[in-house]
């Protein structure tokens, strides 16, 4: 049986589709991330998953059985299908304590684990007031988990948290997985939130699904610019690019191609002449615009690279690899 299967949903406004025959399936403890431009359907969809939207036409089913959606149900949602909202409340003035304590339904024990888990012992004793934003965050995610759901859907769970509290989250995501067996499907617009995670990334826009492939092939095969842009800096190659680049003559199409795809050089002539632009630096590396005769290219270099902008230089294509 398979845990979770979306089949030809589709949800319509006046404005057009919201939803337009979105079909896939999870399967229990994979992790499926979701990404696209605002606007593309990925909150619509977590919804209906959810059984917080009304589908016009397909249906959710859960471990064999249809979600009912939210005109089925007096109290919309499933009792297994937790979803966390990107715009979630805690109650104000009121201990973290006594919070979870009305949510809870499980065992002390177990809900302290839980505790753990989310990283919320120590602030137990605090008001709903006196928490940072990536500890509400996490409060919220432990009132959810106390609802043992096998499915959580997390709805851009990163937004407007700082490096230390995004990492914080990011290992209690990984924890609720490794450790409590709990599935998980999460939204997100930054690359580095979904490729290192997810065992497959599913791409929206316009309310549909556009690509829908592991991290690796998703990065390395993007379908189109579009994809390709979602995860990071991209160039466009030229025809005679595309073939220099894959090793063969015949290859004519334009492709797309990543900056770490290419090198520097100051004397390798077989390469194309370029003169530096742009030089961006990252920390880890820096990303390198050359001016080509037939357009601009970004190519990836180590982080103390002594290139120096106007400096006439070569790129040369990375060795294409063999199958």
């Amino acid at each position: 049986m398979t845990f979770l299967k979306v089949s030809g949903l589709r949800i319509q406004k006046e404005e057009g589709f919201v939803l337009n025959d979105i079909s896939f399936s999870q399967a229990r403890l994979q992790k499926i991330a979701i990404a696209g431009e605002t606007g593309s359907g990925k909150s619509s969809l977590l919804k209906a998953i959810a059984g917080l939207n009304q589908p016009d036409e397909g249906e959710v089913l859960f471990k064999g059985e249809r979600v009912l959606g939210a005109g089925e149900k007096l109290v919309p949602g499933h009792p297994a299908i937790g979803y966390l909202s990107q715009h979630f409340e805690l109650p104000k003035s009121l201990r973290i304590e006594q919070v979870l304590q009305y949510a809870n339904k499980i065992p002390d024990t177990v809900a302290h684990t839980l505790y753990d888990v989310c990283e919320i012992t120590h602030v137990l004793s605090r008001k709903t007031d006196h928490l940072s934003g990536g500890e509400r965050q996490r409060v919220a995610l432990a009132k959810l988990l106390i609802g043992s759901p096998q499915l959580l859907l997390l709805d851009e769970p990163f937004t407007n948290l700082d490096m230390v509290h995004k990492n914080i989250l990011k290992s209690v995501i990984d924890d609720i997985g490794h450790r409590l067996n709990i599935t998980c499907m999460l939204v997100s617009h930054d690359p580095a939130d979904t490729l290192p995670w997810a065992d497959e990334i599913i791409i929206m826009k316009d309310g549909q699904i556009v690509q829908k492939d592991s991290p690796q092939n998703i990065y390395r095969q993007p379908v189109n610019a579009y994809a390709a842009g979602l995860f990071g800096t991209f160039n466009l190659l030229t025809p005679s690019q595309s073939g220099r680049l894959s090793g063969s003559a015949r290859d004519t199409s334009p492709s797309i191609a990543r900056p770490e795809d290419f090198s520097l050089s100051r004397t390798d002539k077989k390469g194309w002449p370029g003169e530096i632009k742009t030089i961006r630096f990252f920390g880890s590396h820096r990303e390198i615009v050359v001016a080509l005769a037939e357009n601009t290219l970004t190519v990836k270099a180590a982080a103390n690279s002594d290139f120096r902008r106007g400096e006439k230089v070569f790129i040369v294509p990375a060795q294409p690899t063999k199958d």
